[in-house]
């Protein structure tokens, strides 16, 4: 591999487009010496916002224009037919075509998954990409997949989520045998649906470090090294720990403003307040991984502000420097192919 990194950034994707998108690559080219960027969208307010961060002739930011935008409730199977020219598109298909390593947006989820799944196509074996992020934990922190791209799993869709989450954590921990649970209603063997269960028995019988199941209550334990579970019900689990990640930020704020005594207590609580803000914040833990492509896509929540981005680039950059895609497919090969 090259020791230039290139990668391609939609930047006109989620709530906020170039305008924090362009500082979040100005701190990442900064902070990554080997990084090069092509920004993908519309060349005018890509210009603006470059001008408008100091960003002149940067010899490693380049533009790729796109007359279109998909909008973040756009259909999938609307933007994928009807937005050829999009920054979406045109980003995954600089990835196809080998000019650039990975692709990130902060774009509608729906239509990031479909066409990177119609442009870059699935690896041999693999049904369905799984999104994959990561959980603080209080030991360690734990990849969970999938989040939302399937929201109907097979057992084996499970089984082949276990086998993504486990390479990519095996990259990043530098684990060679990275512990794998099923997110489940009980520890008991009798517990959860026939899916769930079939999957177990497929997990039991490879050479996966399969630990069993855990509860919802564990997510955050850092017991195990990855999580599994189907789109459904991964996604409700991180929309709640979001929700009340915000029920509790917006409580303890309240409550040091309740009264004069508890002002003076949260001037002394400051430190211990912004460190739980930054443990808790799912915005630190930005950047969910397309797993299961024939190339590198990372989702940044839609959301982001520019450091957050950042960590999607950054989720990015790891992926392509362990070349992820090329593992996963040389443990399917292992565990499904030759099966």
């Amino acid at each position: 591999m090259s020791s230039d990194i290139t990668i391609a950034v939609d930047a006109m994707g989620g709530d906020f487009g170039p305008s924090e998108i362009i500082p979040a690559i100005k701190y990442s080219v900064e902070k990554h010496e080997q990084l090069n960027i092509i920004l993908v969208g519309k060349e005018n307010l890509i210009l603006e916002q470059l001008k408008k961060n100091n960003i002149k002739n940067n010899n490693r930011i380049n533009i790729s224009h796109a007359s279109e935008i998909i909008g973040m409730d756009e259909s999938p199977s609307q933007a994928l037919r009807n937005k050829k020219e999009s920054s979406m598109r045109i980003a995954i298909e600089l990835v196809r075509d080998g000019n650039a390593k990975a692709c990130v947006s902060a774009g509608n989820t729906g239509a990031l998954m479909a066409t990177s799944r119609f442009i870059l196509k699935m690896l041999p074996g693999m049904d369905r990409p799984a999104i994959c992020t990561t959980l603080p934990g209080k030991k360690d922190d734990t990849h969970i997949l999938d989040l939302g791209a399937n929201v109907d799993s097979s057992s084996e869709q499970l089984f082949q989520f276990a086998i993504m989450g486990a390479q990519l954590t095996s990259a990043v921990k530098n684990k060679d045998n990275p512990t794998i649970a099923l997110l489940n209603i009980g520890e008991e063997e009798i517990k959860g649906n026939d899916r769930v269960k079939q999957a177990a028995k497929l997990l039991e019988e490879s050479h996966l470090n399969y630990v069993g199941y855990i509860e919802a209550d564990k997510l955050y334990s850092g017991d195990v090294d990855v999580i599994v579970c189907d789109g459904f019900v991964g996604n409700v689990a991180i929309k709640a720990s979001e929700g009340v990640a915000d029920f509790l930020l917006y409580h303890v704020k309240k409550e040091f403003k309740s009264n004069l005594y508890s002002k003076f207590a949260a001037l002394i609580a400051i430190p211990v307040l912004k460190s739980l803000r930054y443990k808790i914040d799912p915005k630190q833990y930005n950047g969910a991984s397309l797993l299961g492509l024939r190339g590198i896509v990372v989702k940044s929540h839609g959301g982001a502000k520019r450091i957050s981005f950042a960590r999607a680039i950054d989720e990015a950059i790891i992926e392509i420097k362990n070349n992820i895609p090329e593992k996963i497919n040389k443990k399917l090969e292992q565990l499904i192919i030759n099966r």
